[in-house]
């Protein structure tokens, strides 16, 4: 039997899609339905690993667990990764494909269709549903002949799309029928209702626009969802901007690359009480932090470049020589070493560019990309992680450099799923303890290691430890969301309009 299928489309980039799609999915997981979700091209620099190693983005990785499922690619066939001088990555079915400018990646979208439809016929015979997610606009007039995410899809699918607006932009009622107009008959003819997304006020007060919106376009407006800010969901590709206040007891500086990959990193640390994570993009913002953390980046060489040019390199290695923490992740990683090599080209037109030199390693960049699952054995003596020496924490790997070091402290000692623990070590730490590197996404998602970390910057500021640390708790959070949707939502109706 083949499933069923739901689309989700938007008038735009950030109305809400992957929000909308992983709550309907825990939706109908409670309502004792198979789901699955399905993008068939996302663009992001927020990424996973699957248990086999795949990579796909984090949006469809949400979806999957909302729905109680094992995230595969096939739920995200083809990822792009934005890179430096306007080209992307991609990575089709979970290892890169090539380096593509967008006026080249059109001439591959038949072959890249095929397989993203190859991809949907595989989930639509394990489950019973499956909620397709289109990307930024069906609208997009210029781009409409060779788009392979939204109406193309819709079509291939035989989905019946629900148009999500987002009315905290403003223009709500003009971009639903905009979107409508600039869509064809056999287009228009899929879209089967309208949802407005992120609404602040009382509804009753919208209720004359719903109800012209219906009148003028014969569709239903399916429900308002409320906007909210009490449920903690993984953003698909942009930071949380915190609110905290004006003197919290640790202040975290994350420095935004202009690349800046797996931002979400650290949205763990924003629920912790008197955490307040501030997103750097200048060197006048950097202030006295606690710890500078250096993130993800999908061009190392090119952020490196510009945090020289905006004076944040000269910053951060000042506070690091004034006893400053500081930890890089991943591509922050390799940026606080002496050296990253390139002989390959693989990132940049540069053979090599020196560090910020604030640890003693060495990154060569290879053609082949890292990615594993991976349990970590915390060994390092020094630092803030040394506290936990012994303990066992879960992360993932998506580099494409390899970084060598002789003369520092290890952090971890890897495992891979379907290995054993090998002499294979990750990290670095200085010898004063202060700078600290790794390659380890999802740090901050163990809960012993956030808190260990907190606690220890608490201690270094003579604050006590807070007794009350709170727990990742992610099916509570999916829970939340798909009662805050369900209330704005006819079920009844959307159930209907899927055919169940």
């Amino acid at each position: 039997m083949t499933a069923k299928t739901l689309m989700i489309q938007g008038t735009g980039s950030s109305v809400g899609k992957s929000i909308l799609v992983a709550a309907l999915c825990r939706i109908f997981k409670q309502d004792g339905i198979s789901v699955a979700p399905y993008k068939s091209q996302n663009m992001s620099l927020n990424s996973f690993v699957t248990r086999d190693g795949g990579e796909m983005g984090r949006a469809q990785v949400v979806q999957a667990e909302a729905a109680g499922i094992e995230p595969s690619v096939d739920m995200n066939p083809i990822l792009l990764k934005p890179e430096a001088d306007a080209r992307s990555q991609v990575v089709l079915l979970g290892r890169p494909d090539q380096a593509l400018p967008a006026n080249q990646y059109y001439l591959h979208t038949p072959r890249l269709l095929q397989v993203a439809q190859e991809c949907l016929d595989r989930l639509r015979k394990q489950y019973d549903l499956v909620l397709i997610e289109g990307a930024g606009s069906p609208a997009e007039i210029n781009l409409k002949a060779r788009e392979i995410v939204n109406m193309r899809i819709a079509k291939i699918a035989e989905a019946p799309v629900l148009l999500v607006g987002d009315i905290d932009k403003g223009g709500v009622f003009a971009s639903l029928v905009g979107t409508l107009a600039l869509l064809d008959d056999e287009e228009r003819s899929y879209v089967k209702g309208f949802i407005i997304n992120k609404f602040r006020g009382d509804v009753s007060i919208l209720q004359p626009g719903l109800d012209q919106l219906e009148r003028m376009t014969s569709l239903p407006v399916i429900g308002v969802v409320p906007y909210y800010k009490h449920i903690f969901i993984d953003e698909e590709d942009s930071v949380r901007h915190q609110e905290h206040a004006n003197s919290p007891d640790i202040d975290i500086a994350v420095i935004y690359h202009q690349h800046i990959s797996n931002s979400t990193d650290f949205e763990p640390l924003q629920r912790e009480e008197g955490v307040c994570i501030r997103y750097i993009k200048r060197a006048e913002e950097l202030g006295q932090p606690d710890i500078i953390i250096l993130p993800g980046s999908k061009s190392t060489i090119s952020d490196l470049a510009q945090l020289r040019e905006n004076g944040l390199a000269a910053a951060i290695t000042n506070q690091a020589r004034a006893n400053t923490l500081v930890l890089g992740i991943c591509g922050g990683f390799q940026m606080l070493g002496n050296r990253i090599n390139d002989p390959k080209h693989t990132e940049s037109d540069e053979d090599s560019v020196p560090g910020l030199g604030l640890l003693d390693v060495i990154t060569s960049f290879e053609s082949a990309k890292t990615t594993w699952q991976v349990k970590a054995k915390v060994v390092g003596q020094k630092g803030i992680f040394s506290l936990l020496c012994g303990y066992e924490i879960d992360g993932y790997e998506i580099h494409m450099g390899q970084t060598f070091h002789a003369h520092t402290t290890p952090i971890f000692q890897i495992l891979r799923r379907g290995t054993q623990y090998t002499d294979h070590l990750d990290g670095a730490v200085d010898d004063s303890g202060l700078v600290m590197g790794t390659y380890l996404h999802g740090l901050f998602e163990n809960d012993s290691l956030r808190h260990a970390f907190v606690s220890e910057l608490r201690s270094r500021k003579g604050l006590d430890t807070i007794r009350e640390q709170f727990s990742l708790a992610k099916d509570y959070e999916y829970d939340l969301l798909a009662d805050h949707v369900r209330q704005g939502l006819n079920m009844n109706l959307v159930r209907q309009i899927c055919g169940l």
